[in-house]
């Protein structure tokens, strides 16, 4: 079997692996129920702070994880790293923001939850999935229409 076969197929199961433990970990956070995610978004109101601690946590682990990963010279099951630049806020990455956390908080939803959710029975999630598809494809439509025009000179 080629060597390249049998490293996709490695990064495929290691990808499923994290996928399931990251899904698990959201489902022990209480993060797949809307209204848990709400409830920490609504500071004025009955304020639940209890995310934060989990946010804290991956945050913590994250940073650990990435300064181990990023002293190698590539990833395991890729070429290369794929790091976006350092300091390249624009506008389109303020407006995603900004519509990523319209979205999360009138839904209480976002992208690993929603997902995960579908594994915990949460109805809401299947409304929400179809969505946030939808919306990927409209900004993946919109970029390659932006990229397409020509460049006033």
């Amino acid at each position: 079997m080629d060597a390249r076969v049998c490293a996709s197929r490695a990064g495929l199961w290691t990808g499923l692996l994290c996928g399931l433990i990251f899904g698990l970990g959201l489902g022990v956070s209480q993060m797949v129920d809307p209204r848990k995610v709400l409830g920490f978004l609504d500071i004025t109101g009955a304020w639940d702070a209890s995310l934060m601690f989990v946010m804290g946590g991956a945050l913590l682990v994250a940073a650990i994880g990435f300064r181990a990963v990023l002293r190698r010279p590539a990833p395991r099951f890729s070429e290369r790293f794929h790091v976006s630049a350092a300091g390249s806020v624009d506008a389109p990455l303020l407006i995603g923001a900004a519509l990523f956390g319209i979205g999360w908080g009138l839904a209480g939803y976002c992208p690993g939850p929603a997902i995960a959710s579908l594994g915990f029975g949460n109805a809401e999630a299947l409304c929400f999935l179809p969505a946030m598809v939808a919306g990927a494809g409209l900004q993946r439509w919109q970029a390659r229409r932006r990229a397409m025009r020509p460049v006033a000179a």
